[in-house]
Formats: structure tokens, sequence, C-alpha cells
């Protein structure tokens, strides 16, 4: 397997704007949230760079953006400071010869059909496999992306972003699709409601695993949260105070209807996305992605991207996040 690097949010700014700097031939990149702030300003600049030299920069984000900058969940609230802020950098952007696409615009409601999916992909080299949204908060969430280079696998995923944006200007969607690289699964979810062979992989697993760590902002619901709670198995994610508003809803929601109990103590927005399965035999395999496990994204079609992988490397530095960032400070 090529060599994979997990990196912090602020390391995923910093390593990719470094990356866009000495693009030679594209960028590919898609976020659910990005806006140009404080903390993203640097790839936000390197984006305009690249794309005036000459570089070829394809941007899409999804327009819940404005309810993330715009202090609210609400993406029409495109009048408010940070709304402006977002609409002064799309057309910045554009001027510097960036194409930029909003995704989700003819969504049937406020929350189907989200792209959740997250990936830069400059040259050959992917920062992807992560949570990370590009904007101020996100950065500051504890989170990762993974980091490596492999030309086919980059050639794959700008094929998938084209094909999102295909998709978004026919208003629909499309099966979800697993397919084996070197010695990876790489999972995508298309957006089709009730269909995710990311949350139905995770499901499999979980059912052959003797214990199981959980990572998300959410806790796990549906079959999936069924079964952990039959399963030995530590769970890490928000309690309700830390998040605000339809968050702090969902996840008290979805915690008393799955009666399962987060370990996560950390005063931090966990927005991480994970699950190390452990099998009788010692022998492991972990799922690492934009996906939070929780059913409700399965019935809302939302678009995803996860890594299934047995590699002991990768799992080690999963293992080595989970320990040092979101144990921390947690009750045993």
């Amino acid at each position: 397997m090529t060599a994979v690097k997990l990196i912090s949010p602020t390391q995923y700014v910093q390593e990719a704007a470094q990356a866009v700097e000495h693009a030679k031939k594209h960028v590919y990149l898609l976020s659910m949230v990005i806006s140009d702030h404080d903390e993203t300003h640097v790839l936000i600049e390197a984006l305009q760079s690249a794309a005036k030299r000459g570089v070829k920069v394809v941007v899409a984000g999804d327009i819940f953006t404005y309810g993330e900058v715009g202090g609210g969940f609400l993406p029409f609230r495109y009048y408010s400071h940070g709304a402006r802020n977002t609409n002064r950098m799309v057309k910045t952007l554009k001027k510097a010869g960036v194409h930029f696409n909003w995704l989700g615009r003819g969504r049937i409601t406020l929350f189907h059909g989200r792209t959740h999916t997250k990936w830069c992909i400059v040259d050959d080299t992917l920062f992807t496999f992560g949570g990370v949204n590009l904007y101020d908060e996100g950065v500051r969430n504890v989170d990762y992306m993974f980091k490596l280079t492999d030309k086919k696998l980059a050639e794959r995923l700008i094929q998938e972003q084209i094909r999102i944006q295909n998709a978004e200007r026919r208003s629909n969607n499309y099966p979800s699709v697993s397919y084996e690289h070197n010695d990876m699964t790489v999972l995508i979810d298309g957006g089709i409601i009730g269909q995710s062979v990311i949350y139905r992989r995770a499901i499999e697993l979980a059912e052959q695993a003797m214990h199981i760590t959980f990572v998300s902002q959410y806790p796990p619901t549906g079959k999936l949260g069924r079964i952990l709670k039959s399963k030995s198995a530590n769970l890490y994610y928000n309690r309700p105070l830390q998040a605000e508003g339809l968050n702090r809803i969902v996840i008290r929601i979805s915690q008393l209807l799955s009666g399962l109990h987060t370990k996560y103590t950390r005063a931090q927005y966990l927005h991480a996305k994970c699950i190390i399965f452990t099998f009788t035999n010692g022998t492991k395999t972990a799922i690492t992605g934009s996906h939070n496990f929780a059913y409700t994204g399965v019935l809302l079609g939302t678009r995803e991207i996860a890594l299934e992988t047995q590699n002991q490397d990768v799992i080690n530095q999963l293992e080595k996040f989970v320990n040092d960032e979101v144990k921390l400070g947690t009750k045993n």
C-alpha cells in the first residue's frame, strides 16, 4: 500500500496549500463547507495563485456552507456577514480562473442530498478519508485527514468529482459503489436515499467483531447502533451540551433512542469519523472517512467517501489519534 499519513486539520490546510503552490497539472477540491477564514486563507490564496498561473483548479462546495458561516443551519441565509464573505471568496476565485461550483441547490429538503464528501487532489497527491471542513470551526475541531500520493487513485477520485458535478446539473444521484485499490477498499455513497455502502459495510464488520472502537460526532443509530449495544464497544461522540441548535437536538434524540453512552469528555468538538473492529483472531479492520455512521445520513441520501483497510500502519495511526486526541482526559 502507498504510504498513508494521518494529519491534523491545521496540517491539512498548510500541506494542501503547499502542494497547490507547486501544482503542475490540476487541483480538484471538494468540501461540504468552504470559506475564506483565518484558518483557511492560505489555501484559498494558493488556489487563486495556481489558477492564475494556468493550473486547472476545480472547487466544489455544498450550499450548506451558507448555513454554517451564516450562524445557523439555513443555507438560504445568503445575506449574513459570513455569507457575504463567502460570496466575495467565490467571486475572487472565479476571477482568478478557478472553476467553482455550488452543490445541493435543487434538493427537496434542507438536509436531503448533502455532499458530505471531503478531498483535495493536487496532481497525484490526495488529502481525503477524513472529515475536515474548510472554515475556521472545521479546522479547530478534533479531526484529521489522510495524505497519500497515488496517481491511479487521484485520477479515480477526479472522475468521481466530475460525476458528482454532472449529477448536480441533472439534479440526480447514483448508486453507491466500492472498489478494490491495491490493499485498500474505497467506499463511495452516491446520494441515493436509503442506500449507503459505507453504513452497510460497517454493519457487516460490526456483526463479526469481538470489540469495536467507535468515533463520530454523532451517536450510532439504526441497525449499527443496535449491534454496538450488544457488543464490547468503546464509543466516543459529542455530548449534547457540546453542540448548538439542531446538532444538539440530533445528538440528544439519537442518544436517547440508541441507549448508548459516550466516553468522550473533552471540551473541543469531536468531528472525526472512524470505526476500528477487532476480531476474535486478533486481526483488525478500520473504516475511516466522511460518514458519521448515523442512519439519518443514510435516509437523507448524503454523498460520502470512506476507506476500509486492514493495513496495520493505518490502523496504528488511527489508534494513536484516538488515544492522543479523543481519549485524552476521558473516563475509562
